[in-house]
Parts: C-alpha cells; sequence; structure tokens
C-alpha cells in the first residue's frame, strides 16, 4: 500500500469496511488491502479517502478498440461477432509476466486519456455495431462497479459483456459482478500455489473457487486460458492435473486455451513457448475428456478450430481470429450430425475478421 500526496478523486467503491484502529480493509479481492486515509492499495485505484474507499479510475480509460470475440479469447460466445473492448489502470496481481504490463502496472493518469460513461459506452457499442462490450487489457475485478454500471447500461440496448480476468475476487463481490457478464474468459495461470505465490503474488484456491462458481451458479458463459511458460508452468504433471481439475470440477464442455508466452515485463530470462508444447498441452487436456482445447498466439489449424464431439469434424475453421468455414446453425449445431455445440450462438452472416479498430469516445 502507497500513501499519495495528491488529493485523491473518484466514484464511491462498494465491498469495505471500517477496522476497529479507524483504517478501513477493501472486501473486494483476497489480498484484503487494509489502508490508512489517503492510502492506495495495492492495485493502486482503489484507496481510503477520508474513511470511506473510493474508485479513482471511474469513468477513465486506457482506450477503446473493436476487437473480433476470438481474440479475447471466446471461441464459443458469438463466433465471428466483434465486441467493443476497453480497460483501465492498474491490477490486483502482480504477474512478472505480465504482457499488458504497461496498463497494468501503470499510475493510472499516465494512460487514462479517454473519458466515458457507461452510458456513453454502451451508445458508442450501438453505433459500431458491436455484439458486446468487453472489459480487459487490465483486470475488471479492480474497476469492477464501472464495469458493473457499464453492463446495466449495455444491457438497456440489448448488448451483451465480456469479462476477461485472472478471477482473483472475494466470492460476495463475484456474485453481483457476475450478474451482470454474459461471458468470462479467466486465466488460470498455473496450478500450484508455489507458481502464484512467486510468479503472482496470490494463491491458487480463490481462482478455483472462482471458476466453479462462475460454471456452476451464474449464467455467465466460461471459457479459460492458461499462458504455458517453459520451465515454468508447462510440465506434463501440472498440465494433466490442471486438466484432471476441469473435467471433474467444470465438465467436459468448458473450452480451455493454451497460450504460447513470450518474454516480457520482469521475466524476460524465459524462452519463448515452442508450439510441440502446446501441442502437447492440448493432447493432454483432450485425453482428459475436454472436448474444446485451444491453441493461442500461434498458427495451428487443429488447434485454432472447433471439432465437432459427435461426428469429429470441424465445425469452425480458424486462422488465428479469422472464421474461414463455419458449420453450425442458429442454435449451435453441427450441421452434418445435429450435435449441440456448447456455447452461445446465433444467427451467422459474416465474421467480423482479425481487424482491430481503435475508437475515440467523448465523454458523456
Amino acid at each position: 500500500m502507497e500513501r499519495t500526496p495528491e488529493s485523491l478523486t473518484g466514484a464511491p467503491a462498494r465491498w469495505w469496511h471500517t477496522l476497529p484502529d479507524g483504517r478501513i480493509q477493501c472486501d473486494l479481492c483476497p489480498r484484503d488491502c487494509k489502508l490508512h486515509d489517503g492510502q492506495r492499495a495495492a492495485c493502486f485505484v482503489r484507496a481510503n479517502q477520508g474513511g470511506k474507499m473510493i474508485l479513482t479510475t471511474y469513468g477513465r480509460s486506457s482506450g477503446f478498440c473493436i476487437d473480433p470475440i476470438e481474440k479475447k479469447p471466446l471461441n464459443h460466445f458469438y463466433p465471428g461477432s466483434s465486441v467493443l473492448s476497453f480497460g483501465t489502470a492498474g491490477c490486483n496481481l502482480a504477474c512478472k509476466f505480465c504482457q499488458n504490463w504497461d496498463i497494468s502496472k501503470s499510475r493510472e493518469m499516465d494512460t487514462l486519456m479517454d473519458d466515458a460513461t457507461p452510458e456513453a459506452i454502451a451508445r458508442a457499442a450501438q453505433r459500431h455495431d458491436s455484439h458486446s462490450v468487453a472489459f480487459t487489457y487490465n483486470d475488471p475485478v479492480i474497476f469492477a462497479e464501472y464495469a458493473m454500471d457499464t453492463a446495466d447500461a449495455c444491457h438497456a440496448l440489448g448488448i451483451k459483456t465480456v469479462a476477461v480476468t485472472a478471477g482473483y475476487m472475494h466470492l460476495p463481490a463475484a456474485k453481483e459482478f457476475y450478474a451482470r457478464m454474459d461471458a468470462a474468459n479467466i486465466d488460470l495461470k498455473a496450478f500450484t500455489d508455489e507458481f502464484y505465490f512467486k510468479l503472482c503474488v496470490g494463491h491458487l484456491q480463490p481462482v478455483l473457487d472462482i471458476l466453479a462458481y462462475v460454471h456452476h451458479e451464474t449464467n455467465c458463459w466460461l471459457e479459460i486460458t492458461t499462458l504455458l511458460i517453459p520451465g515454468q508452468n508447462d510440465s506434463e504433471k501440472e498440465i494433466r492435473e490442471l486438466s484432471a481439475w476441469c473435467a471433474k470440477e467444470l465438465g467436459p464442455d468448458v473450452p480451455l486455451h493454451f497460450s504460447a508466452f513470450h518474454p516480457d515485463y520482469k521475466l524476460l530470462d524465459a524462452p519463448a513457448t515452442p508450439p510441440d508444447t502446446l501441442r502437447r498441452a492440448r493432447k493432454i487436456a483432450m485425453d482428459a475428456g475436454l472436448r474444446y482445447v485451444y491453441i493461442g498466439n500461434v498458427h495451428d489449424k487443429a488447434g485454432d478450430a472447433t471439432w465437432c464431439p459427435g461426428c469429429g469434424k470441424a465445425v469452425i475453421e480458424r486462422d488465428w481470429y479469422e472464421i474461414l468455414r463455419y458449420d453450425l446453425d442458429d442454435t449451435g449445431h453441427c450441421k452434418h450430425c445435429q450435435t449441440a455445440i456448447a456455447g452461445r450462438f446465433g444467427k451467422y452472416e459474416r465474421a467480423f475478421g482479425a481487424k482491430r479498430i481503435p475508437v475515440r469516445l467523448h465523454g458523456g
């Protein structure tokens, strides 16, 4: 925690309580930051102002882009659709391998250039024909109030909402947050507490609890991403254990994405992930009973495709974020054998494509 000399501004935050010694404790995530007046939490964006918690980044963003939904990555949530993506600043984990560290580790004044109310974001998504809005780039857990208000504004216009998150959140807050999310991609960064503690300054179990809660207790569509880092979380034993947990606790239909690492931030001495490691991980996960296992950050025809568990044919062929062939009907059934594919689907006319379009918003 850090005390900052400048006067703090922001919106009232939720999920906190006052301690007997006069400090306040943030109850949003397992870090349980305890703050004196003027102090910021570890995420840097939640702060004690006059004995009350505020969110300093409410209404301010590090930028907006229209992306393909596959970039989140979500392969079973309205494939081929576009999503208006944005983030703020800060993070409640401290991953040494963070691939968005310029946003997640920034002081918010360095990067928050766009002001936008929740209603303005929803209208922008509607104006650009985006099917959904994604809270991403940094973790939406730490700007949950802003994300939830934006989700309400989006739903009022018939626009879906997506959370891209590490899932490091206390359950009471998660219940309110995920009630407003239509889909989530949650990072399962590894399957050992040692990895979480040493490389992320966190713990594994809270993430497993949130994964199970989202899948079993909400209507939010769930996909999982694991970034495989050579020598850190890519052993066959760990991948087997991770895959077995997913199959047992979540079932065979939650898609799992294994993504390639590239050296970044404070983990520059680890090599990039070899494609063969990703293919090996995919086979292990499928052998464990998972039906939908993907490879990310590299080109791989088999690992990019969605395969029908009924007839074994590729029902969606992709090249990275580009859809090359689509053989599902409007309800997500295989056109070859009528097997239902797990996910959220609708009428498919054409894919948005792999392009990324920056968008500027102007206030409320």
